[in-house]
């Protein structure tokens, strides 16, 4: 079998997604759903796999801006990824990755991200899980008691259609205080985050957006969410994001989604494990975290920029020896020097032959560069190689955040 790896042409994109439909058992959608996965594909850098003309591979990438601490760096975000089922094992999806790996250097992107459908799948590509994030359910037959005084500012509910205008400029505020979120344009807030149905479910509502803030004033913090009632009129909030800049706002959103009227439980998927609400609330029987879960998986395409391109916490001199069979340029030893830039601290990376401190694949760097795993807990795992003892400590102590990070963007 003859492969070649090439760019989708727009006039190929409805063959493209029938390939997804057939590849993910899903029947075609209807007319108003597969525009908008038209769209998304249009948008996005788009690899394919062909054999002869034949199409028997899709891999897509959006073109985003990730935060990571500090600032934030070009990502290739990969999604679409399908195989024709006549093909698989046969090296279609390596190749597709290699073809991602070859752009990601071209475009200079050092970083490529992911929400996996198959966990399997995706680590022997170097992708490991840099965010996780928590499930919660709160239930909403009874007033959510708190242990601190939450703020009396007003609440207003806003049009949907018209909030990311409104709730943008705080969205970002938050994004530059946590790693692993992604820089939203009015295309993304609209389709993404806000569409006014719901692909999965579309007896949900249309989305809901409350801001709380004095009159005339930019949001101290925003909610939005979903409603669904069942046949006896009781209904389940779900909520997209919640973001406040205090712990005082967020107890104020968290009090008023419990207290909406016909809702007999909140739930709130994919809030970040240091979320205050467990922490506030007074009645933990009432706020149940029903799952933990990794979500952004994160790869470095280019270990030097990708190291350089974030801040660090404190001083750091270490030799890491990594391992990497997707891109082998990226395989080898490296000194990493962090020294204070102002408040932060800033890396320079450079080639060395010097004994390694630490040895690690490509992998595990991916999964504690945002600061979400640590090295140590690593090393315990078996996953990381310590040299010299206290290194993994060490470094550790360097990409630690205040704030872990996470996201809800899922691509």
């Amino acid at each position: 079998m003859t492969l070649e790896y090439r760019t989708i042409p727009e006039a190929e994109l409805d063959h493209a997604l029938d390939l997804h439909y057939l590849v993910f058992l899903e029947k075609s959608p209807e007319d108003e759903t597969r525009a908008k996965h038209k769209e998304v594909l249009a948008r996005s850098d788009r690899i394919g796999a062909y054999e002869g003309e034949d199409l028997v591979g899709l891999l897509a990438a959006h073109d985003l801006d990730l935060s990571v601490p500090g600032g934030s760096l070009p990502t290739a975000g990969v999604t679409f990824v399908s195989v024709a089922p006549t093909h698989r094992r046969r090296g279609v999806l390596t190749g597709m990755v290699d073809e991602l790996w070859r752009r990601c250097a071209e475009q200079r992107k050092p970083l490529a991200a992911l929400w996996v459908s198959e966990a399997t799948i995706y680590g022997r590509f170097g992708f490991d899980p840099a965010t996780h994030a928590y499930t919660v359910t709160v239930d909403a037959t009874y007033p959510l008691d708190l242990r601190i005084e939450p703020d009396g500012r007003p609440l207003r509910l806003v049009p949907f259609a018209g909030a990311p205008e409104v709730i943008g400029a705080l969205h970002e505020t938050a994004r530059g205080e946590r790693a692993g979120r992604v820089r939203r344009d009015d295309w993304w807030w609209r389709h993404l985050v806000l569409p006014e149905t719901f692909e999965e479910d579309e007896d949900m509502s249309e989305p809901r957006v409350v801001t709380l803030g004095d009159p005339g004033e930019p949001p101290a913090g925003y909610v939005a969410y979903r409603t669904k009632s069942d046949d006896e009129g009781r209904g389940t909030l779900y909520v997209i994001e919640l973001e406040a800049e205090s712990p005082q706002v967020a107890a104020a959103l968290w009090r008023y989604l419990v207290s909406i009227d016909l809702v007999d439980k909140v739930r709130a998927w994919g809030r970040p494990l240091d979320d205050p609400l467990l922490l506030f609330a007074a009645d933990r029987d009432q706020v149940d975290v029903t799952r933990e879960f990794p979500a952004l998986w994160v790869r470095l395409a280019d270990v030097p920029a990708a190291l350089e391109g974030r801040t660090w916490s404190a001083p750091l001199d270490l030799v890491l020896e990594v391992s990497d069979r997707g891109v082998p340029g990226n395989a080898g030893r490296y000194r990493v020097t962090a020294k204070p830039d102002g408040d932060v601290h800033r890396a320079r990376v450079t080639r060395t032959e010097e004994a390694p401190d630490l040895t690690l694949d490509v992998r595990e760097l991916a999964a504690c560069y945002l600061g979400g795993t640590s090295p140590v807990d690593l090393v315990r795992a078996g996953l990381f190689t310590e040299h010299r003892a206290g290194a993994a400590a060490l470094f550790g102590l360097a990409a630690r955040t205040e704030l872990l990070p996470h996201t809800v963007d899922e691509f």
